[in-house]
């Protein structure tokens, strides 16, 4: 899979007001940002993305997945930093 192609995944599942991705086509790493993770701990956000990708995972086209996830207010607060 591509990373276009995952992000488009993530995206129909979740409503992402940015995303990034990178990775060598097994092993990715992304930034998420989304106003669903409101009031949400880090666990739960994560459960969330992976269950956009669980068909993909299961059949090992998404191998590993780490991310850095974010409120648009986390977010902003980061990029000021």
């Amino acid at each position: 899979m591509t990373a276009d192609q995952i992000k488009d995944i993530i995206s129909a599942g979740l409503a992402c007001d940015y995303i990034t991705l990178e990775g060598d086509g097994r092993h990715w790493y992304a930034v998420i940002v989304a106003a669903e993770f409101e009031g949400k701990r880090a666990i739960a956000r994560h459960q969330r993305v992976y269950a956009t990708l669980s068909e993909r995972m299961a059949r090992d086209e998404v191998h590993a997945l780490s991310m850095k996830t974010f409120t648009p207010g986390e977010w902003a607060a980061a990029q000021q930093a």
